[in-house]
């Protein structure tokens, strides 16, 4: 009973956390592998499960608020699907400690920038028209795809966590990044979904990855409904905050 209730409470959870602000999905591979003593597989297999239905649940609200730039995500997502169909195979011959420290090591760098650029902007009343935006850019859309992709499937983020706070940097509106990110999440889960599940025993699996589901779109589907009414700058600030202070965690540890 214990291990249930905690599939689905830490799936609701993360779940509501993705919906508002586009990461804690890459929490979810630690409560898998952690308390519930799950292996490396089977943990990443259920989170990329999870990974594809808050990215649809998720996109589809930040589309009907206005909030997801459709052309820009699929150019995106065409560089992460090509990237993640690497990261899964890279992820067999690379130590997970050396891709995990790339992946904190980046979010630390693009928490910090968040804020300075926030700083930076402080003096300005309007949004300045100029400035580098990497949706005028295809190779560097594609190129920004693959390797977050890559780096996603082999470690077993979802893709918001890496995504959005470089999106931010990268001249997207905050609002917009995040719903960006989690359409581009349903390109990197699915071939990872698919790579994992082939080492698993799926039968084992199943049931856990249904009630999963469940809460977790539960917890999207509420989170995302209600990130319209969180004020931007305040989100701003606490992405940032939060992918810092996660950063410095797992880098820590």
């Amino acid at each position: 009973m214990e291990f249930w209730i905690i599939v689905t409470v830490s799936n609701l959870v993360v779940g509501a956390l993705v919906g508002l602000c586009g990461v804690a999905g890459f929490l979810l591979p630690l409560i898998y592998t952690g308390p519930l003593g799950m292996d490396v597989a089977e943990s990443l297999a259920l989170s990329f499960a999870a990974f594809i239905l808050s990215g649809a649940l998720g996109s589809a609200n930040y589309k009907k608020a206005g909030c997801l730039d459709i052309p820009f995500g699929i150019r995106l997502s065409a560089g992460s699907l090509a990237g993640a169909l690497l990261g899964v195979k890279l992820n067999l011959v690379i130590p997970e400690s050396a891709v995990k420290t790339l992946l904190y090591l980046v979010v630390l760098l693009s928490g910090i920038s968040i804020l300075l650029r926030k700083e930076s902007a402080k003096t300005n009343t309007k949004k300045e028209p100029g400035g580098y935006q990497i949706s005028h850019h295809l190779p560097a859309t594609l190129a920004l795809g693959f390797v977050t992709g890559m780096i996603c499937s082999m470690s077993g983020a979802g893709g918001p966590v890496l995504v959005m706070p470089l999106l931010v940097v990268l001249g997207i509106e905050i609002r917009t990044a995040v719903g960006v990110a989690l359409f581009n999440s349903i390109f990197i889960g699915i071939p990872a979904c698919i790579g994992y599940l082939t080492q698993c025993l799926t039968a084992r699996i199943f049931p856990v990855m249904a009630a999963a589901l469940l809460s977790h779109g539960i917890g999207v589907t509420w989170g995302s409904k209600n990130a319209v009414r969180i004020n931007q700058i305040l989100l701003k600030k606490g992405i940032g905050l939060f992918s810092i202070c996660i950063a410095v965690w797992k880098l820590l540890c």
